[in-house]
């Protein structure tokens, strides 16, 4: 049984087995990304409306100038980087442990040899040695999903927060904090 498999697949879409482990990838993925974006938007928007930095709100920050690159090349930049990443991703789900062979990664992979195909491991992704048995490490499993399922439910609040208020999540909740009872997701749905 997979962890957070809980019966409900409402699609069928884990009818077929060998569908399945890529969608169980695709998810740990989507979920770490989510658990790092939610992360990412609350630290910005706390030290934005704290006025510890002139950080841009989060839906905005894409549009934002940087003196160091253009966009064009920070767009490919990142392109390379994340292509290079995906496909060594990839690999390894197609093929498990063969890009923890040595000469597969600049001569590093030792510290981020995984023991099963989406859990990378060593010391770089697992320092406290967390998950050194991931085969039982079904609590630690469970709880990242977990987690990760609610980031991205998080994640699509913000998205819909952000479209119906304008604003970031740290100042929509100190609005609302100002006068809950009139200040609120009904009130804001009543003026959009």
């Amino acid at each position: 049984r997979l962890p957070g498999d809980y019966g409900f697949d409402p699609l069928g879409l884990g009818e077929q087995p060998e569908d399945l482990k890529w969608y169980v990838q695709a998810e740990l993925v989507h979920c770490r990304f989510a658990m790092a974006g939610v992360a990412g938007i609350l630290g910005t928007d706390l030290i934005r409306v704290s006025g510890l930095g002139n950080l841009p709100v989060w839906f905005e920050a894409g549009a934002t100038k940087f003196d160091f690159a253009n966009t064009t090349a920070l767009f490919f930049v990142q392109l390379l980087l994340m292509g290079f990443v995906e496909t060594k991703r990839y690999m390894d789900f197609v093929n498990p442990g063969s890009q923890a062979k040595e000469g597969t990664f600049l001569g590093i992979e030792a510290s981020l040899e995984g023991l099963q195909p989406g859990y990378p491991g060593g010391p770089l992704f697992n320092p406290m040695g967390l998950a050194k048995d991931i085969e039982n490490a079904n609590e630690v499993k469970l709880k990242e999903i977990k987690n990760g399922r609610l980031a991205m439910v998080a994640m699509l609040g913000f998205i819909v927060q952000a479209s119906v208020t304008h604003a970031g999540p740290i100042e929509n909740l100190l609005t609302h904090l100002s006068d809950p009872f009139n200040k609120n997701i009904i009130h804001a749905l009543t003026l959009s």
